[in-house]
């Protein structure tokens, strides 16, 4: 539902300790959207310890365009997944 309406969307940056310990898998958060399109009570939902950190770190500078409900913005409740895959 939320995807479509990112305007601003930060790639988290792989921890270091991470890559060396060959660590991979999904992050999933719990974020609200504010009115005004900004990341607000962001929460961790599952993921390893060592992606957490990166994972919170970029999706806190995302901005999406404010959801409309009768011409009026209005605050959503979204999922996010983040998955680090090394290559």
């Amino acid at each position: 539902m939320t995807r479509g309406s990112i305007i601003k969307k930060v790639q988290p940056k792989y921890p270091k300790d991470a890559r060396k310990n060959r660590v991979q898998g999904a992050v999933v958060l719990q974020a609200r959207i504010s009115k005004t399109g900004d990341i607000a009570d962001l929460r961790v939902i599952s993921g390893d310890e060592l992606l957490v950190p990166a994972a919170i770190k970029a999706v806190e500078q995302w901005k999406y365009r404010p959801y409309l409900l009768k011409g009026q913005p209005i605050e959503v409740q979204t999922r996010i997944t983040l998955n680090f895959t090394l290559h």
